[in-house]
């Protein structure tokens, strides 16, 4: 099962590793189709032509396979949806939980992958 947006979707823990080792650049959204999550993949779909240098995705929070991310170091302790993870070259350089603005998540894609 896929989340209903226009991101491309990783639906597998090999899926989001191939992003990953593609890409120098990884923003991935892992959450469900509701009131928090829907916001933040809005903002990704509108950012995703401002920022070319950064592979957008989502991962279907309550897949099996998005233990890659539930049980990530760097979301230890996080609660609410999304979970959002930002790569760099293969390593997570960020992580929020929660709704985000879009400004929050400019800030985190300026800061962390300027280009």
């Amino acid at each position: 099962m896929t989340l209903q947006t226009n991101l491309t979707h990783a639906e597998t823990a090999s899926d989001l590793q191939k992003l990953i080792d593609e890409n120098e650049n990884v923003m991935v959204c892992c959450g469900r189709m509701g009131p928090m999550c829907l916001p933040v993949y809005g903002i990704m779909e509108r950012l995703e032509n401002t920022y070319e240098n950064v592979k957008f995705a989502d991962m279907l929070f309550d897949s099996p396979e998005a233990a890659i991310i539930r049980n990530h170091p760097a979301c230890k302790g996080f609660a609410g949806l999304p979970f959002t993870m930002y790569y760099k070259n293969g390593e997570v350089v960020e992580a929020t939980t929660s709704i985000q603005t879009k400004e929050q998540i400019t800030e985190i894609l300026d800061d962390k992958f300027a280009k």
